[in-house]
């Protein structure tokens, strides 16, 4: 197969059923719906609630969905990657739990940890396994349990996280469609503005970081908003600019969805207005690796075939990058 490309054929989902309103935080933090409103956009966010339920859960919801709307035959799937910060424990990797539990027996399959920008990462490393002819189906999830890791007491991160999975299958063509060209970064730089304390090898868990609350996300927003307004923005511009798009080419901007301000910045850069943006933030917060993949689940019946699409991404590390993607199904 000359030109071989990776394209996305079929997208999944799943959110779980439990939504925590701005009013519900009122009574559980010191902040209030307008404050909220303000400084992320968001309006509610969804959380799993239930003993023994991880992200295995939601990505397995999420890869059935997928299947049943493709008609893939699980057991032709090759490969299965799992983007999250959040895997059901250390080891396995949530990916094996989630292959096995959809009945892809024939896939190998491992996470990627590259916090909110996880789904771009993988997308863009399941493209590359595709292009080499080394395999012809790939599934890439991305799914995290927030609310496991945050502290509800923490009025600067309990505001803007929430739970959720999507999913996208990847099937070899040899048209001008799908993963056409992407631009990852990272830098170390921000492990002190965005990380956990403790629960890694550096800092195991004791009973100490447990009654110090080491074990949730530890953020300083305004840091991590000066970096990511900034380098989403531009890597979004970058991949435009390596493929010599306009505005006017752009269908849709599919931007990670952590605060409406970033979005916003990130748009402006691009060139484009509002009706171009995919954005449901109001709705779901920041699930993470999750919100580019859910933003791709929301708007399918929107898309046409040969529309041009952007994924954009900050997460913590810092991780940040673009993908450019042309759509290759309508339903």
């Amino acid at each position: 197969m000359e030109n071989r490309r990776a394209a996305i054929t079929a997208v999944g989902g799943y959110l779980p059923d439990y939504i925590l309103t701005n009013q519900e935080l009122e009574k559980m933090v010191d902040t209030n719906n307008d404050w909220i409103l303000e400084r992320t956009g968001i309006r509610e966010r969804r959380i799993l609630k239930g003993d023994n339920m991880g992200s295995s859960f939601m990505g397995t919801k999420a890869v059935n969905e997928l299947i049943e709307k493709s008609g893939v035959d699980p057991n032709e799937i090759e490969l299965l990657i799992c983007c999250t910060v959040t895997p059901d424990m250390q080891f396995p990797a949530t990916a094996n739990i989630i292959a096995t539990e959809v009945g892809a027996v024939n896939a190998f399959s491992y996470d990627i940890n590259a916090a909110c920008s996880g789904f771009i990462y993988g997308l863009s490393t399941a493209a590359k396994f595709i292009e080499s002819g080394m395999h012809s189906k790939i599934v890439v999830v991305g799914v995290d349990k927030m609310s496991s890791i945050i502290d509800y007491e923490d009025r600067a991160t309990c505001i803007i996280f929430g739970d959720g999975a999507g999913a996208v299958l990847l099937e070899a063509t040899d048209q001008e469609q799908g993963v056409l060209d992407y631009y990852l970064r990272s830098d170390g730089i921000g492990e002190k503005h965005l990380h956990m304390k403790a629960g890694g090898s550096r800092k195991p868990a004791s009973h100490q970081t447990v009654d110090n609350k080491e074990h949730f996300v530890y953020q300083e927003g305004k840091a991590v908003f000066k970096f990511a307004v900034t380098n989403m923005a531009d890597a979004a511009y970058k991949v435009m600019q390596q493929n010599n798009l306009t505005a006017d080419d752009i269908a849709y901007l599919v931007p990670h969805q952590a605060n409406k301000r970033i979005i916003d910045a990130t748009a402006k850069r691009m060139g484009i207005g509002d009706d171009k943006v995919m954005l449901n933030i109001d709705r779901y917060g920041n699930t993470t690796a999750a919100t580019i993949p859910l933003c791709l689940w929301d708007y399918e019946k929107k898309l046409h075939k040969g529309d041009n699409l952007i994924l954009a991404a900050f997460g913590g590390g810092f991780t940040w990058g673009a993908v450019y993607v042309k759509w290759a199904y309508e339903i």
